[in-house]
C-alpha cells in the first residue's frame, strides 16, 4: 500500500505541476479533477453497457409480458425463465451499478493520500496544498472551526454542497425513473418477488447520489472533489447515453 501510495502521490503532483500555470495554489485540486475525468473516461464502457442493458430491457418488455402470463402462476419458474432472457439478451438488471463499484480503489486510494501525513516515511508534501482557501487534506470540520459556515474554506464546502444537491436532484429522478421501469418489466404477475436484487437495488440506487452530501462532509477535501467531480459527469453521462 505504501509504495502504490508513493507511485500516486507523485502522479499528483507531477499532473499539479502541469497545471500550476493555469491554476496557481489550486493546481493539485485540479489535477484531482483530471484524475477523476481520466477514471470515469475508463470506466466509460461499463457506462455505455449499462445504458445498452436499460435499452434491451425496455425492448424485452413484450417477451417478457408473455413469459407472465405464461408462467403467472408459477413464481419460480417464472424468476428463473426471466434470468434466462436476460442471460440470453446479455443483460444484467444490475449493470448500473457496476461503474460506481468500480471506482472505488480510486477514491479510497485518494482517500489515504490525503489522510496521511507522511507517504514513504517522507512528509506527505500535498497536504499543503488547498483549493481556494479550504486545504486538500481537511474536512468540512476543519473549515466550520476555521471561520464558520461562512468562512473562507466555510464556503468552498458550501459551494461543493450546491453543485453536489443540484446532481443529486437530477440523478435521483433519472435513477428512481429507470429502476422503476426495470422492476416494471421484470415484477412477476402476482405480485410476487422480482429477479435476485433488483427490488433491493430499485430501493436504494435512487438515493445514493444524496449520501454524497454526506461524503462530501466527513472526508478530506480532496477525495470529497473527486466525489463531486464523479456525480457531476454522471449527471452529465446520463443525458448522453439514457433515454
Amino acid at each position: 500500500m505504501s509504495v502504490l501510495l508513493s507511485a500516486f502521490a507523485t502522479l499528483v503532483e507531477q499532473l499539479a505541476e502541469l497545471l500550476q500555470p493555469l491554476f496557481h495554489a489550486s493546481a493539485a485540486a485540479a489535477a484531482i479533477v483530471l484524475f477523476t475525468a481520466f477514471v470515469r473516461l475508463l470506466v466509460l464502457p461499463l457506462s455505455r453497457a449499462a445504458a445498452r442493458g436499460q435499452r434491451v430491457r425496455t425492448a424485452l418488455q413484450p417477451k417478457i409480458a408473455e413469459l407472465r402470463k405464461k408462467h403467472g402462476r408459477n413464481p419460480e419458474r417464472l424468476r428463473t425463465a426471466l434470468l434466462e432472457l436476460h442471460a440470453k439478451e446479455k443483460v444484467s438488471p444490475l449493470a448500473g451499478i457496476l461503474p460506481s463499484l468500480c471506482q472505488i480503489p480510486a477514491f479510497f486510494l485518494l482517500y489515504h493520500l490525503f489522510s496521511s501525513s507522511t507517504i514513504g516515511g517522507e512528509s506527505n508534501d500535498l497536504l499543503t496544498h488547498s483549493l481556494f482557501a479550504a486545504p486538500l487534506g481537511d474536512r468540512w470540520g476543519d473549515a466550520l472551526g476555521d471561520g464558520g459556515v461562512f468562512g473562507a474554506a466555510g464556503l468552498v464546502y458550501l459551494g461543493l454542497f450546491v453543485i453536489v444537491a443540484v446532481v443529486a436532484v437530477f440523478n435521483y429522478t433519472r435513477t428512481k425513473r429507470a429502476f422503476t421501469a426495470s422492476a416494471g418489466a421484470t415484477a412477476p404477475a402476482g405480485g410476487g418477488d422480482q429477479l435476485p436484487g433488483l427490488a433491493t437495488a430499485t430501493k436504494v440506487m435512487p438515493f445514493m447520489s444524496f449520501l454524497t452530501l454526506v461524503t462530501v462532509a466527513v472526508v478530506p477535501l480532496a477525495a470529497a472533489l473527486y466525489m463531486v467531480t464523479s456525480t457531476t459527469w454522471s449527471a452529465v453521462e446520463r443525458m448522453l447515453l439514457y433515454p
